[in-house]
């Protein structure tokens, strides 16, 4: 029994019950089922709802790898009849919704998304291009719902844009220097399109915007004139966390300069 509860630690299992592993050359099952109390509740809200039927039987999700060899959780996955959205896969507290990987195999790829090209997630997590695709889009929903206001408290941000394809096609991109976080992007680079996250943040959190990082393109100072017209320009890098106190000085410190209209 101990060596199952190992099993259920290395593959993120929770306090869901371990019932067997199966190893199989370079694979291995780990067969699982939820506890009682989780059993029998929507994939979506976790209502605790009627069963339905055994939907397709057992299902496998693809966990993360134990060194060389490949790792799967298998269980039972029925469905349920939600009162808000019908019938319905139940839930299971070691996969999202539609996934067909664990928690921790789309949290580990989510993070390699911000740290290296999809081709090379691809290979190292050994999973289709198209399979990445989902599931960053599932990690992406899933942090979105656990921030209550994705704009709020903003005072430091950093606008810059990348291109994508040929033909001057470019994504822009928002992110808040006290946390980190990609706070807003959208297609283009303009300064109609940079006004639509302003407009978003509304005048009153506009005026909370103490400094912008940006480069020197004139459609971001159109839009920062417009909107944040009091906010710092920086040039250059900005440090992450909350900005020091210091005594003022005189003049604006190098790399950084008033918004267009507080000169």
């Amino acid at each position: 029994m101990r060596v199952l509860r190992v099993f259920a630690r290395l593959l993120g299992l929770g306090r869901a019950v371990v019932e067997d592993v199966d190893l199989a050359g370079d694979v291995i099952v780990v067969h699982a089922r939820p506890r009682a109390k989780e059993r029998d509740r929507c994939g979506r809200c976790g209502r605790r709802s009627p069963g339905y039927d055994r939907g397709e039987g057992r299902r496998r999700w693809r966990a993360l790898d134990l060194g060389t060899i490949q790792a799967y959780v298998e269980a039972e996955a029925p469905r349920v009849r939600c009162k808000d959205h019908g019938v319905i896969l139940a839930r299971v507290r070691w996969a999202r919704h539609g996934a067909w990987h664990t928690r921790h195999f789309e949290d580990q790829a989510g993070w390699l998304a911000t740290q290296t090209s999809k081709s090379a997630i691809t290979r190292l997590m050994r999973v289709s291009w198209r399979g990445v695709g989902g599931i960053l889009t599932r990690v992406v929903a899933d942090r979105r719902a656990r921030i209550a206001d994705p704009l709020g408290g903003l005072s430091r941000i950093g606008i810059d844009e990348i291109s994508y394809r040929k033909g001057q096609r470019y994504i822009m991109g928002v992110i808040d220097h006290d946390s980190g976080r990609l706070v807003w992007a959208a297609d283009g680079r303009d300064s109609t399109i940079l006004g639509e996250f302003f407009a978003l943040l509304g005048p009153e959190r506009c005026r909370q915007i103490t400094l912008v990082s940006c480069d020197q393109g004139s459609w971001i100072r159109s839009a920062l004139a417009t909107h944040c017209p009091g906010a710092i320009l920086s040039h250059g890098p900005v440090p992450r966390g909350p900005a020091r106190r210091r005594r003022p000085r005189s003049g604006a410190p190098r790399g950084l300069e008033r918004g267009p209209q507080a000169q």
